[in-house]
């Protein structure tokens, strides 16, 4: 097994389009065709850790956050992220971050933080738009089936909740096979005229290559008659957040001791709560105060993140139960979510978590 394949597997949970801008999710350092030995998995990809993975007889660390954001201009150990770089490269470790691609998927890291909450009836809390894709294709009535299950099976036509969504309209295509074809129906230098079906299907952008291809593959025609267009519909399984229900109803101090119990806290920073009880619940793993407004117009009763600035907690209104539970205790659970995933694909390897606590801030008690 490669390395390249284990990524490939993380590559189908959270793809590396969705990543934000700013991110540097995928593979940092070493090399996609080194055979793989075992895996270690963690929140970040410290010095300690990576050393950690190498003690252990790990040679590849899956890190939620990467370890390098921006370009490195110079790698000679002054701070800690060069000095994870070097103990990466001088152990043969490789490491791979797979950071907002796995926060913006409907099942990653608040996916996580709401099982933990036991929050029902989950949905993006903020939706993101431009990935979907629709395709036209126009297919022979007697093909028409096979090449629409092609579709369906390359990953085409998931709208919610629903598979092997298309529509299909009746029409009849013409055209004239040139010297040096091949047709699958009609006459070489005549003009042919053939009763098709219009398929139409809607898919995530980052599917565009495996769609084209199934289809193609399946399809009878020398050339295939197709068009691609964006689409500005939101993807409702794809964004910031999440929003969902608890099972009943808590008073807002009754809330903040789930908070605690369950995520293992110390402290909570938060706003003071409304009079009113807490049952829809949004959250967002890391910092996610730029999604607090979205929360508040969602109708949520409560806000759960990290990182929360002074100022930011005024955006609440009175309204809304902020709490701050930190950035790593957010997205603690994220280690576990990983290595589950990793070990039922990937059965016959050690897929460890690590014993590192990485997380830099302390509470003094």
């Amino acid at each position: 097994m490669q390395i390249g394949d284990i990524i490939r597997f993380l590559e189908t949970l959270a793809p590396p389009s969705l990543q934000e801008s700013y991110d540097n999710a995928g593979l940092l350092t070493g090399s996609a065709a080194w055979k793989c030995t075992d895996i270690l998995v963690s929140l970040d990809a410290t010095e300690e850790v990576i050393l950690e993975a190498k003690q252990k007889g790990c040679n590849l660390v899956v890190a939620h956050h990467p370890i390098v954001f921006g370009g490195l201009k110079k790698i000679t150990g002054k701070n800690y992220v060069e000095r994870a770089v070097i103990a990466s490269i001088k152990n043969d470790v490789a490491l791979y971050a797979i950071h907002t691609n796995l926060d913006n998927v409907i099942t990653g890291v608040n996916a996580k933080m709401a099982e933990r909450l036991g929050l029902v009836n989950c949905k993006i809390l903020q939706p993101k738009s431009g990935l979907l894709k629709k395709l036209f294709c126009f297919v022979p009535v007697s093909h028409a089936e096979f090449v629409r299950a092609a579709i369906f099976d390359a990953g085409g036509g998931h709208i919610g909740n629903y598979s092997e969504c298309s529509f299909s309209a009746a029409g009849k295509g013409t055209f004239k096979a040139a010297d040096g074809s091949n047709p699958f129906v009609g006459e070489i230098g005549k003009r042919h005229e053939e009763e098709e079906l219009k398929i139409e299907v809607i898919f995530p952008a980052w599917q565009e290559h495996s769609i084209l291809s199934a289809m193609i593959k399946a399809h009878p025609y020398e050339e295939v008659a197709y068009d691609v267009v964006s689409l500005d519909n939101r993807l409702q399984t794809t964004g910031s957040g999440l929003i969902g229900e608890l099972p009943k109803p808590l008073i807002p101090n009754d809330f903040l001791q789930l908070l605690k119990d369950q995520f293992n806290l110390t402290v909570i920073k938060h706003t003071i709560p409304p009079a009113k009880s807490i049952h829809r619940v949004a959250l967002c793993g890391g910092a996610g105060s730029f999604l607090t407004k979205t929360a508040l117009a969602s109708g949520a009763d409560a806000y759960v993140t990290g990182d929360v600035k002074y100022h930011e907690f005024f955006d609440a209104e009175n309204r809304l139960l902020l709490a701050d539970i930190g950035h790593w205790e957010s997205e603690q659970f994220t280690i576990d979510l990983l290595a589950d995933h990793l070990q039922d694909k990937f059965p016959t390897f050690a897929v460890l978590k690590t014993a590192v606590k990485t997380n830099p801030v302390e509470y003094f008690k």
